[in-house]
């Protein structure tokens, strides 16, 4: 295959020198200053962690603490979003998009001060993130089509990846991988054994006996309480001045489930950083122009996690399986929700419209769907569900079905402790109220609200997803048949790895998933910026999800703190690199 300038330029962006990553192993965009070595950082989560098996569970409060104790072999700058090096010091990308070596950083020890090498990463990604039996598995990001890719020790130091076709997200997909240590986790047999293996490293475990080669590891556990975390000897890291990071001796992670009391105890200074709402937004900033110690920042993220709406396409209400299937229906519905309202009254201003499936602020967004997202117009969404058939026939102020039938009412799934579903929750149930479409309310803990989701045990939620940098590291979510595309279960393979069900598939939604499969088959980066255009004006047509707001980065942390600051926009912070002033 003959390389394009393209595919050249990117190349050479994709390559780092080992000595240039050496230097500069952490990005200097996470310093405003140089800081110093010392003292405790306090921050909280809303449940307890499931596990410390980062692919046993689908735990977002779990991954936020092992995030501390393992490394990627990649990561990304969160300033410019573009690759970096971590556990990988340097690679190449070969110029035909099927293959990328890549050059382990040397003397990386474990926690426990076992050597890191290729053999740690070969055990992950073969055995752990490809494996189809683990619960938080993260295949189909290694796959190229059915097809999946291959994982190779060059030497000690040196890993090759092989695609069967030409992968244009290859390296962006190894940057969702935790490295785990295989000396410790092999013995659990996860390829021939992954119920066993998910039962490993359970909170219950001996902190002592899990390792890594982040910047903390753990040192306690109080159940429904705190985790705990110290330094870890090993690290590492280094600032811009050669000094080892983390900067923070301990971080920990208080227990606290309601926002409120997340705020509460961060005005009481029990907490260095809280995060906050946009309703809490203007008290918290007034106090701190009133002198308070403590900052209020806001910047827009791409990693903010956008708002939608979905209808469960094979609810087990027939009559409600058969309006949730309906484009037309759809379309009413998104002419009845209210963005505007629910960005002012939510999120008190401090968030904006968002992208199908890609945020406004990515290179990967595509402009012409920007006056897609739909007018907020009760009479045009009544108007539309009275052409459908869907009037009030027996004068109670619900609409039936056509022809007579059952009232238009169903439950809407949301995570009741959060700090802003409720809100859009109600004002949904009261607009919707306004067409004669009832709404009951169903709200849930937070973590369970996509497992639930996922079981198709629910007629309609509302959830938040994440944007990329790159959309093909969101195909689980996106391409029908994918893991997590839970509005439309009907197309799921049969088992995880087999084709899904082309059936039971939409014509839009067969065109997505060729896309996306031709997008991932690609080298040529412009081809599958076109691809993925495509499917954002397919998905805006056709309104799979009705997408509501996505929140801006709003955060407050104690004056204290340093290196927690907005630059260019983006809130640039980290646990190992903010210290006590």
């Amino acid at each position: 295959m003959k390389a394009t300038p393209l595919l050249l330029s990117l190349t050479a962006t994709l390559s780092l020198s080992a000595a240039q990553a050496q230097k500069n192993n952490v990005p200097a965009s996470l310093f405003q200053s140089i800081g110093k070595k010392g003292g405790t950082l306090t921050l909280s989560i809303v449940s307890s962690p499931q596990s410390f098996n980062y692919f046993a569970v689908l735990d977002n409060n779990s991954y936020t603490i092992l995030n501390n104790v393992f490394d990627r072999l990649i990561t990304l700058d969160p300033l410019t979003n573009k690759l970096y090096p971590a556990l990988a010091e340097s690679w190449t990308f070969a110029p035909d998009g099927r293959s990328a070596v890549l050059k382990l950083r040397k003397g990386v020890k474990w926690s426990d001060g076992q050597t890191f090498d290729a053999d740690d990463v070969i055990f992950t990604l073969v055995d752990l993130a490809s494996n189809t039996g683990l619960k938080a598995n993260q295949s189909a990001v290694f796959k190229v089509g059915k097809d999946p890719l291959k994982f190779e020790k060059v030497d000690q130091y040196t890993v090759k990846v092989t695609a069967p076709k030409p992968y244009g997200a290859m390296l962006q997909a190894l940057t969702f991988v935790p490295i785990l240590p295989q000396h410790k986790l092999a013995k659990f047999n996860p390829l021939k054994d992954p119920d066993g293996y998910m039962k490993a490293w359970a909170t219950n475990t001996d902190v002592r006996d899990i390792v890594g080669t982040g910047p903390f590891m753990l040192s306690g556990y109080t159940v429904d309480q705190k985790v705990t975390l110290v330094r870890n000897p090993n690290s590492w890291r280094r600032d811009p001045a050669g000094n080892v990071l983390p900067y923070m001796d301990k971080l920990e992670y208080l227990i606290i489930k309601s926002p409120e009391a997340q705020i509460a105890a961060f005005r009481a200074g029990q907490l260095d950083s809280a995060p906050i709402t946009g309703a809490q937004y203007p008290d918290l900033k007034q106090q701190e122009l009133n002198g308070a110690k403590f900052n209020v920042i806001r910047g827009v993220g791409l990693n903010n996690p956008p708002v939608h709406l979905a209808f469960n396409q094979n609810d087990k209400d027939p009559a409600l399986a058969k309006a949730f299937s309906d484009l037309g229906f759809r379309q009413a519905m998104q002419y009845a929700v209210n963005r505007g309202r629910i960005i002012d009254a939510v999120f008190n201003g401090l968030a904006s419209d968002p992208g199908f499936g890609v945020a406004p602020i990515s290179e990967w967004y595509n402009p012409l769907t920007k006056k897609m997202l739909g007018e907020f117009d009760l009479k045009k969404a009544a108007a539309r569900l009275d052409a459908l058939g869907y009037k009030d026939t027996n004068g109670n102020g619900i609409r039936n079905a056509p022809n007579g039938g059952p009232d238009l009412q169903f439950n809407l799934l949301h995570a009741g402790d959060s700090s802003t579903m409720p809100g859009i929750a109600t004002i949904l149930q009261s607009d919707f109220g306004k067409i004669g479409v009832k709404l009951n309310l169903q709200g849930i803990t937070g973590s369970n609200v996509l497992p639930t989701a996922m079981s198709g045990n629910f007629d309609a939620v509302i959830l938040s997803f994440g944007d990329q940098p790159d959309p093909q590291l969101r195909k689980d979510i996106w391409q029908p048949g994918g893991a997590l595309n839970y509005w439309h279960r009907a197309v799921q393979p049969a088992k995880e790895g087999d084709t899904p069900n082309m059936s039971a598939m939409q014509p839009y939604e067969r065109q997505i998933y060729d896309l996306f499969a031709q997008a991932e088959a690609s080298g040529d980066q412009q081809k599958r910026k076109q691809m993925y255009n495509q499917w954002q004006l397919l998905f805006a047509k056709n309104i799979p999800v009705i997408m509501i707001a996505k929140p801006d980065s709003v955060a407050a942390f104690q004056s204290r703190i340093g290196n927690y600051y907005v630059k260019n926009n983006a809130v640039m912070y980290s646990p190992y690199t903010v210290y006590e002033k």
